[in-house]
């Protein structure tokens, strides 16, 4: 009995035919467009392997015997490339010896027809091949969503107390400020301090410590209402995110009533344990602050003027009133002359192969040199940047330098690197970004290949679809796209599947501590799992110790960068590393 294919499955189907025989050819192509088959040919193995690399078909005829490149040939080339090496491939050929048929399986065909051959035979062939493969594609697909379900859970909620983590408290946040229907209402964040919390874990052990901590957290959530986010984000630090009361009273009540779930003891080990001294911080949006970031602090300093104060259990924040500081002010004004007085300098942190040990590439990273002040940290300027708008001219900079940089060592016959540059959610998102950089490109001379943009999640995913577009525009210059702090933004892990990423790189809050961390070691696999499922490859950065290089190393990540083998250098100290050809030891003793 024949295997066949549903009429509408079989118009989903492309074949490409390999054939240099005219008739042979025209009679398949003939054959399966009666079938319904979507049809494309070619009359050689070079054509044709072209031909596969470019169309992607869900199946391939070939036949052995043509000039130029051979059918073992084409297979051997797919073979190579991961993209094309699961299309199922039938030879068809004249070639009847066994050692020919064994040759040709050896080499990974998924069947071997001889000529003469029947309609059915082929037909038989092909359904059986395609059949197949949507069963491995559709196990794939589950195993796929395994890993996502596994990386979604392990990136928003807490291992030990199952609570949202800060990454879901934001999401959640975000959803209320941006509501489909009607206007942003104030959103009360309350922060509770539990003070004995941390000193009688640390006195119960771990395993009763573990015991009392999740029996905190399922106590909160009982308290509050379903609608309501608790989210945990220390040892002793929990949030709550009250989703419909925004009333003063009302908070008070739900401030009181979850202040009085903490007067009933909790039993761990048939011992009764009391958690007093707990106290709750009160913070609005649109009031207090705009950004949970902000509103967090806010909240938590009330809670700290509540523990002061030895009376009131709970208090609201108070706003202080008053324009920036003259500091600020200051800090700003020179930040916009410092691009102007060559204040800049840039960086370079290389990333080491860890295969290898080479360095195959650098991130370029910009650092001030105030006048008066030495050094500004990054993570004062930066944000600083971000806020006035300065870092569009300054991020130009940086990718102009950084190009310019990349292209003198090649000149000083250095082995080309990849230059890596952080893409910021405003430059990402500014207008004819795509122009800009393909001129910049063309000024100093590097090869798009050489040129890494890293960009975050969360630039990403303030418009999702502009996004994809534009780096489709990028990829095809030839750059490479990379997502930078994966795991620490706010998007959806169905979006990854549609971004045209060439790297991942894992944040190094998730590096830290690898080896003395289980849920650090369990994101770490998870991402690496999902980036090679989508074959992508994977940057660690942060490395700082040989446990976390082994960790890396044994999970087969791709490169690494970090203090443990360098920290960023000056352009001069980078090319003395390069021309002193350092190697590190990729294993521990």
């Amino acid at each position: 009995m024949s295997i066949s294919l549903p009429q509408k499955e079989k118009r989903m189907h492309k074949i490409l035919v390999i054939e240099d025989e005219r008739v042979i050819k025209m009679n398949l192509l003939k054959l399966l467009s009666a079938e319904g088959f979507q049809t494309i040919s070619a009359d050689d193995g070079i054509s044709g392997l072209k031909l596969a690399q470019a169309e992607l078909p869900d199946l391939i005829i070939c036949d052995i015997l043509m000039p130029n490149l051979d059918g073992y040939g084409v297979l051997k080339a797919l073979q190579q490339n991961p993209v094309t090496a699961t299309i199922p491939f039938i030879f068809l050929t004249a070639k009847a010896e066994r050692s020919d048929w064994r040759q040709a399986m050896t080499l990974g065909a998924d069947d071997y027809l001889t000529k003469p051959f029947t309609r059915a035979e082929l037909l038989d062939a092909i359904a059986s091949r395609l059949h197949k493969q949507e069963f491995l594609s559709q196990r794939h697909s589950i195993e796929l969503q395994q890993v996502e379900a596994q990386l979604n859970y392990l990136l928003h909620y807490d291992r030990l107390t199952n609570l949202p983590n800060r990454l879901l408290l934001q999401e959640r946040f975000t959803q209320l400020v941006n509501p489909k229907e009607g206007q942003p209402r104030q959103i009360p964040i309350l922060s509770l301090g539990l003070e004995q919390l941390k000193r009688i874990n640390n006195a119960l052990g771990p395993t009763s410590g573990d015991l009392l901590v999740q029996a905190v957290a399922d106590r909160l959530q009982r308290t509050v209402r379903q609608q309501d986010t608790v989210a945990q984000l220390s040892g002793d630090q929990f949030v709550i995110l009250l989703a419909r009361t925004n009333q003063r009273l009302e908070v008070a009540q739900v401030a009181k009533t979850i202040l009085d779930a903490f007067s009933n003891p909790f039993l761990v080990n048939d011992h009764e344990i009391f958690l007093s001294g707990a106290r709750i911080g009160i913070a609005f949006f649109g009031r207090d602050g705009c950004d949970l970031d902000t509103l967090i602090k806010h909240a938590s300093a009330a809670m700290e003027d509540a523990k002061k104060s030895g009376t009131n259990p709970y208090q609201f924040y108070i706003a202080s009133i008053g324009a920036k500081s003259q500091e600020a002010l200051l800090l700003e004004l020179e930040l916009r002359q410092a691009l102007e007085r060559e204040e800049f300098q840039l960086y370079y942190q290389p990333k080491v192969n860890l295969r290898t040990g080479e360095i195959k590439g650098a991130e370029a990273l910009v650092r001030w040199h105030h006048p008066h002040r030495d050094s500004v940290s990054p993570t004062e300027f930066i944000p600083l940047a971000e806020k006035t708008g300065f870092i569009v001219p300054l991020g130009e900079w940086v990718l102009r330098t950084a190009c310019i940089q990349a292209k003198v060592w090649q000149m000083a016959g250095f082995c080309p690197l990849r230059i890596a540059v952080n893409l910021s959610g405003h430059q990402f998102n500014q207008p004819h970004l795509s122009r800009l950089i393909f001129e910049v490109l063309q000024e100093t001379g590097l090869d798009p290949r050489y040129l890494e943009l890293e960009i975050t999640e969360s630039a990403l995913m303030q418009n999702p679809e502009s996004a994809i577009a534009t780096l489709h525009e990028l990829k095809q210059l030839g750059i490479v796209i990379s997502i930078d702090d994966f795991g620490t933004g706010y998007s959806s892990l169905s979006y990854l599947k549609q971004f045209p990423f060439d790297i991942l790189k894992i944040d190094r809050s998730f590096v830290c501590q690898l080896a003395q961390d289980t849920k650090n070691a369990a994101i770490t696999t998870a991402i690496l799992q999902l980036a090679h499922t989508l074959n992508l490859k994977v940057v660690a950065e942060g490395v700082e110790t040989q446990e976390e290089l082994d960790f890396l190393y044994g999970h087969q990540c791709d490169e690494v960068q970090g203090y443990w083998f360098s920290p960023p250098l000056s352009a001069q100290d980078f090319e003395e590393l390069l021309k002193g050809g350092k190697r590190p030891p990729l294993f521990s003793s």
